[in-house]
């Protein structure tokens, strides 16, 4: 059977990247991802090992001395400063940065000073994270793998309508080394980034995606991100449980959006707070959580890999919920600062947290086996993602990755569509969505100001 269309669709997208030059763009494709999985890499090098110092030194020397604190709250202050100051430098820093990202790539907001963007986001994510922020630092990698497309498309002298395809790559090569994710990376410039499908984008993403990937595997040797040491697959009788899954991560995932979005703008709405007090006060809760509910702490509090302890999750479903509500709302007002991080991480910790609510009171009925926890925590996470995102082939593509099980990708796809499936028919819009409208009108309200003053 003759397809025509398809012959022809397929024959001018072969015409096109040949004009293009097929080997130039796999040359541009291969640096953008070579240098972005580079720069991406030492930042989580860094951020690890941050992050593993503070761990030793919160426990070699107790935080209840008043000198401890002393250090603690002294080290916060220059933190808070550091993330103040570089998002005063640079306010396109503020934030996930993929909003950001997807209304340059459309042509919505003017090109970056990629230079200025990448610098100043590297180092003020890796400040708020090392603050104990619960923020993300795959939207700032997205970001930054962004600004190196950017730049090498600079270095080619490539034309203006070559810019989009340059972000997207850049794009993609930050996810697939924020995570160790090529496919998810794919996935996400297609489906998040709403793209359409050709074949010059498609061999740009697909080499960009590859070449964060080797250098992830040749530069630093990082592995799964999710470790799990037992490890066991949904039975086909199960599969109702991934069903499940999916709606609750539907109903918690619109309680997200709405939490972030809801103090987002109610902070936007404090016009006469001071800037710095606002990029100040999650610093602060982060010191007070630290005193109070260390578990809630990004970086030495509780993690994904945690939740896979039987004896965690022996402490009881209203110890989890506890820990899943506290998590969500830290998560809103850290990111509703402004200050520079990202949404998905806290986005996903989140998602573990409910899948151990659930695996909770089945363990303890016996409907569950011990190795089998750590699935309920990646269908959670996989469907978080996709009720939050409104992405679930990335969302399911992005946790397969992370944890390293393939053959669990069918249960996980399946709690990631129901996911999306129960958040859209309930009405809610995907969080980037409502992120993209705020910055469209907070630009705007910004030139009208600014031609009201050129006109007095």
């Amino acid at each position: 059977m003759n397809h025509p269309h398809a012959w022809s669709f397929f024959l001018k997208e072969a015409e096109q990247l040949q004009r293009l030059g097929a080997w130039r763009l796999c040359g541009q494709a291969l640096l953008t991802g070579l240098i972005a999985g580079s720069i991406i890499g030492l930042f989580r090098r860094l951020y690890d090992s941050f992050r593993l110092y503070a761990s030793y030194w919160l426990q070699l020397y107790a935080a209840d001395t008043p000198w401890a604190w002393a250090y603690i709250l002294g080290g916060l202050a220059l933190l808070a400063a550091l993330a103040h100051l570089l998002l005063r430098h640079e306010p396109l820093i503020s934030g996930s940065g993929i909003p950001q990202v997807e209304l340059m790539a459309t042509g919505l907001l003017p090109p970056m000073r990629w230079r200025r963007v990448l610098w100043c986001k590297f180092v003020a994510t890796l400040a708020a994270l090392s603050a104990g922020l619960s923020l993300g630092r795959e939207g700032p990698c997205i970001q930054m793998g962004a600004c190196v497309g950017a730049g090498v498309g600079r270095l080619w002298h490539s034309p203006e309508e070559q810019y989009s395809r340059f972000l997207v790559g850049g794009s993609v090569a930050g996810l697939a080394a924020a995570f160790g994710a090529p496919v998810a990376g794919i996935c996400f410039a297609f489906e998040e980034m709403r793209n359409p499908l050709g074949l010059p984008l498609i061999c740009f993403a697909a080499l960009s995606a590859f070449g964060a990937w080797a250098s992830l595997l040749l530069l630093f040797d990082f592995g799964p991100v999710f470790p799990f040491a037992v490890w066991k697959d949904a039975e086909w009788p199960q599969y109702g449980l991934a069903l499940g899954m999916g709606v609750l991560c539907g109903l918690v995932g619109l309680l997200y959006n709405a939490v972030i979005i809801r103090l987002t703008l109610w902070q936007d709405s404090l016009t006469g707070l001071p800037p710095w007090l606002r990029s100040a006060f999650p610093f602060g809760v982060s010191a007070l959580l630290l005193a109070v509910a260390p578990r809630l702490v990004g970086g030495v509090g509780i993690e994904t890999l945690d939740l896979a302890s039987p004896v965690l999750l022996g402490n009881g479903l209203g110890f989890l919920l506890l820990l899943l509500l506290g998590k969500i709302v830290f998560s809103g007002l850290s990111f509703a600062s402004g200050v520079a991080g990202g949404l998905l991480m806290p986005m996903l910790l989140a998602g573990s947290l409910l899948g151990a609510c659930v695996a909770s009171p089945l363990l303890e009925q016996g409907w569950l086996h011990a190795d089998q926890i750590p699935l309920l925590l990646v269908l959670g996470m996989g469907g978080m993602f996709a009720a939050t995102v409104r992405a679930p082939l990335t969302g399911a593509a992005l946790v397969v990755e992370m944890a390293c099980c393939p053959f669990s990708a069918p249960a996980v796809l399946l709690t990631a569509l129901t996911a999306s499936l129960t958040a859209s028919r309930l009405g809610g819009e995907p969080v980037y969505d409502s992120l993209k409208r705020r910055i469209l009108r907070r630009r705007a309200a910004q030139l009208q100001m600014t031609s009201v003053e050129s006109v007095q």
